[in-house]
């Protein structure tokens, strides 16, 4: 059993001043694989003070030499890799080659692409040939409380502390107590980098714990949150009374519209993508829509696909979907399932249950359902598991409306041959991206939503901006 009760304060590890001990389980096993600390008020208050004390010095710290800073923890963040990925893969089980290939170098990637938008960044500069005495000065905005969740720990993690750290704040990160493990190890990684005290803290907490005391506490500038729509609606009431600023990245409901012409691999595109990290994504498209000239191949296509995926431990080797993160999470799966059941939707692959074979571990069935309507409660509520839904359509104007009508507005996307059509709907689809033919976003677009998935941007030259504050001077002299 790993016991790791300490957090990461003032620039060491340091024993807790309150809170209770919490068991981490291992989702495949169904049994604790370590206990943490849950800090209480004591810890929150020490390392939002750790935090603030540090903000002058690091503020003052010439970009330059932040990100100097940045490249030592990339160096070190590679060397620790395997670590990451066996933490990852056992306290929220992500198959260990998923961990190895896509969940620890999600954190590669987003370092790296910061440090390329951090070089080319003006922290500086002139308002405009017309005004030669008007400076803008972008700043940072202070003490920030960085709230991530389990599903991506590393990408959020990264995403979140990379862009912080390059514009100037210092911060108190709340890791996810269902994943604090790969946590725990970023926090020797930064020390080993050198950063200095109190510019990067860590305490583990619960919502109800440390992640409210962070949203209310008096001197925290800004929260950061990746998690849940309800979680994120709560942060902000809390941060409202002393006018934080918040940036929400939060849940989703993905539509794939897949035109009669699109390629011959859009739909099992569509489902692993769908599958991936066993569903857990919030960026997953769970919505299907489909041109009812493909409709019935495409749902023979789609449920072939789903019963080929391996379900498996996540400690085993080999490309197959692990469990889903815990038990809460497993019987909300399961009760969406029997839903879609109840309300008539058409079971074509999966179902209730755990896989054959696996009668420990919160492993669910891939699972897809035809014939969906989206009144259904199966295509309105974000499931965060394996269960896709297909929804047929007629017409360019009735698959846009089905896929705007949503409360959610993370990721949409587009399959089709037409590039006329595919730049129309890009533009009328209301979410913050749009992935188009199988093509991912590239190094450096910003990640974010609209409507209730949130708002802000994570990622490149707009991560970045998200914690800086803008500074208009007049009467600037230039080169004094």
């Amino acid at each position: 059993m790993i016991e790791r009760k300490s957090f990461y304060i003032d620039g060491a590890w340091q024993k807790p001043l309150s809170g209770r001990d919490h068991a981490v389980i291992n989702p495949s096993l169904e049994e604790p694989c370590a206990v943490i600390a849950l800090g209480g008020q004591a810890d929150t208050d020490a390392a939002v003070a750790a935090a603030k004390a540090a903000f002058p010095g690091w503020m003052a710290t010439p970009p330059e030499e932040r990100i100097a800073h940045v490249e030592k923890i990339l160096k070190v963040y590679e060397s620790r890799a395997e670590d990451l990925a066996q933490a990852t893969s056992m306290e929220m089980g992500a198959p260990i080659d998923m961990a190895r290939q896509q969940q620890v170098p999600s954190g590669t990637w987003h370092i790296t692409n910061f440090l390329t938008a951090a070089r080319a960044f003006k922290f500086d500069e002139p308002l405009g040939d017309h005004a030669p005495n008007d400076r803008i000065i972008h700043e940072p905005v202070g003490v920030v409380a960085m709230i991530t969740p389990w599903n991506w720990p590393q990408n959020q993690i990264t995403l979140k502390v990379i862009a912080g750290l390059i514009a100037g704040c210092t911060m108190v990160l709340k890791p996810s107590e269902e994943s604090p493990l790969n946590a725990l190890i970023f926090a020797e990684i930064i020390h080993e980098a050198g950063l200095p005290k109190g510019v990067f803290n860590l305490v583990n907490g619960d919502g109800a714990g440390v992640g409210s005391q962070l949203s209310a506490h008096p001197d925290v500038d800004m929260i950061s949150f990746t998690g849940s729509s309800r979680a994120g609606r709560l942060i902000s009431k809390s941060a409202a009374d002393t006018l934080k600023r918040v940036s929400l990245e939060l849940g989703g409901k993905g539509a794939n519209l897949i035109f009669a012409d699109a390629d011959d691999k859009a739909v099992k595109r569509g489902v692993i993508h769908c599958m991936n990290n066993t569903g857990q994504s919030c960026n997953a498209p769970t919505r299907m829509l489909v041109e009812r000239s493909r409709y019935a191949q495409a749902v023979d296509e789609a449920a072939e696909v789903a019963v080929s995926i391996k379900v498996g431990p996540a400690h085993e080797e080999g490309r197959h979907v692990g469990p889903v993160v815990n038990e809460a999470q497993f019987n909300k799966i399961q009760g969406l399932i029997q839903q879609g059941i109840d309300e008539g939707a058409r079971l074509v692959a999966g179902g209730l249950g755990r896989p054959d074979g696996l009668n420990r571990g919160f492993f669910v069935r891939p699972t897809v359902f035809a014939d969906v309507t989206n009144e259904m409660t199966i295509a309105r509520e974000e499931i965060f598991g394996p269960v896709l839904s297909i929804i047929p359509f007629d017409t360019e104007e009735e698959g846009l409306a089905i896929a705007n009508d949503t409360p959610y507005g993370l990721t949409n996307y587009v399959q089709t041959g037409d590039p006329a059509r595919a730049n129309r709907l890009a533009r009328a689809l209301r979410s913050g991206m749009v992935e188009m033919n199988g093509k991912s976003r590239s190094a450096g677009s910003p990640f974010g939503g609209m409507k209730q998935s949130g708002h802000g941007r994570e990622g490149g030259k707009w991560g970045i901006e998200d914690f800086l504050e803008v500074k208009a001077v007049s009467g600037w002299t230039p080169g004094a």
